[in-house]
């Protein structure tokens, strides 16, 4: 079934996937999720495809995440497609992590929530001097997912507990840092890239071009962000970012207590539970749970309504504090769906 939303190209080797939906910076929608997992399925026994390459049209990014404004209209009316979406998308997650063919993603510009979950599982992940990459969920209400969780919790030190709870955007050389790619290449060699995968293997064009990434940022803030976030309580951390002397820390502890209380109280959770799971699998299943609660919160609705359909940056959250959420949303948050769980297993073919 043709999607104009993903180009789907062939050119010798290489079989490239373009999100093209340059307006809405490549916002995912269910078409396109479906769209790609297609094209990799075909791929996958096709032997006259060695490497797979996923990136973006425009100049903007790969991906803004995913269409959030048709989630938010969904869920209004139930939120049964919503649902649906998730499934299809996670399970995407796990397959590109799992592919048995290189997978190059171009994370050049803006890659944000669903943008990270087709990219930062990708076996070869590229960043560039424009990247700019984050899980901004708790800032419309909702949590990491699309195995952000998974990504984050595994950060060195607390950097992901930072990234996660702020909603901030890294550079490409804190990306790689924190484990979420792993090439630094001038923007100006994607173009060139891009030609030599059509007959090179993924690794030596990647070489060819890859450069030794400028200093991490958030690697050098380490100092107090490990101490801050070292803590499975959003108030204590909160507590600790106010005694650090780094202007940084304020900042952080500012922008956290913006956010959405129950998203920042669980999304801690979150990053804390998926620490000790095994595999990205297991993480999503987990991230499924909390979606679909999530979907039911007032937070969530009126956090896309005020960054991205009235768009007055002012959300009422509920409750509006963090000492008034209450104790058991966590419980409720990650408890076990039933027939409805994703079910998603990891099989180990090696």
């Amino acid at each position: 079934m043709e999607n104009h939303d993903v180009l789907v190209q062939r050119k010798g080797h290489l079989g490239h996937l373009v999100l093209n939906r340059p307006a809405a910076m490549n916002a995912l929608n269910h078409g396109m999720v479906l769209a790609i997992a297609a094209a990799l399925d075909e791929w996958e026994t096709d032997h006259g495809v060695a490497t797979v390459l996923i990136s973006g049209a425009g100049e903007r990014g790969l991906c803004a995440g995913g269409d959030i404004v048709s989630i938010y209209h969904d869920a209004r009316t139930g939120g049964n497609e919503s649902e649906q979406f998730w499934r299809d998308e996670y399970h995407l997650n796990a397959r590109i992590r799992r592919y048995p063919k290189p997978v190059v993603a171009l994370m050049d510009g803006v890659v944000l929530g669903g943008g990270v979950g087709i990219s930062a599982h990708a076996s070869h992940r590229i960043v560039t001097e424009r990247s700019r990459i984050g899980m901004p969920e708790t800032g419309i209400g909702f949590v990491p997912d699309v195995g952000g969780t998974y990504l984050l919790s595994r950060a060195p030190g607390e950097m992901g507990t930072h990234t996660g709870l702020t909603g901030s955007m890294v550079s490409g050389a804190d990306a790689i840092a924190m484990g979420l790619a792993d090439h630094f290449l001038d923007s100006s060699h994607l173009a060139t890239l891009v030609a030599e995968l059509a007959d090179r293997t993924a690794t030596a064009a990647v070489a060819r071009y890859g450069e030794v990434p400028p200093a991490s940022t958030l690697m050098e803030a380490r100092w107090w962000i490990d101490e801050a976030y070292a803590s499975d309580d959003v108030g204590t951390i909160l507590e600790r970012l106010a005694h650090v002397s780094d202007p940084a820390a304020a900042k952080a502890a500012a922008t956290i207590a913006a956010k959405s209380p129950t998203a920042v109280t669980v999304t801690l959770a979150a990053l804390r539970r998926a620490r000790v799971l095994p595999t990205l699998e297991d993480a999503l299943n987990q991230e499924l749970r909390v979606s679909l609660r999530a979907l039911r919160w007032p937070d969530f609705a009126e956090g896309i309504r005020a960054q991205l359909v009235d768009k007055d940056r002012n959300p009422a959250w509920t409750p509006a504090t963090l000492d008034q959420v209450p104790a058991d949303v966590v419980a409720q948050a990650f408890a076990n769906l039933g027939q409805q769980e994703l079910g998603l297993v990891h099989e180990d073919n090696g």
